[in-house]
């Protein structure tokens, strides 16, 4: 397994990024075999873990036209800088409680 860590500085959000970012999450997680998504906002800064299964499905991730013309629009408008990581996951576990 696979995470990618999304990081960046946000300079301005508006209801076409809501709009982006909902049909992007469907459409990674129901196309192209993303595990899981969380994303999270707090002071000027956003954070995106999204957990694939292997790499060959983050690079189709990464190709596809909708995915790329939201990263075009991050670039102009919602972002003021951003970083991206990708790590293999070498051990994960969970407890109930």
């Amino acid at each position: 397994m696979h995470v990618v860590i999304f990081r960046a500085r946000i300079r301005a959000l508006d209801e076409l990024y809501l709009q982006t970012a909902s049909r992007l999450r469907t459409l990674a997680l129901e196309r192209y075999g993303c595990l899981a998504f969380h994303a999270l906002s707090e002071g000027g800064e956003e954070i995106a873990l999204s957990y694939w299964p292997d790499e060959a499905a983050i690079r189709a991730w990464n190709a596809d036209p909708e995915h790329q013309q939201a990263q075009r629009l991050g670039r102009e408008r919602w972002y003021a800088w951003h970083r991206v990581e990708v790590a293999r996951v070498e051990r994960a576990y969970e407890a109930l409680q």
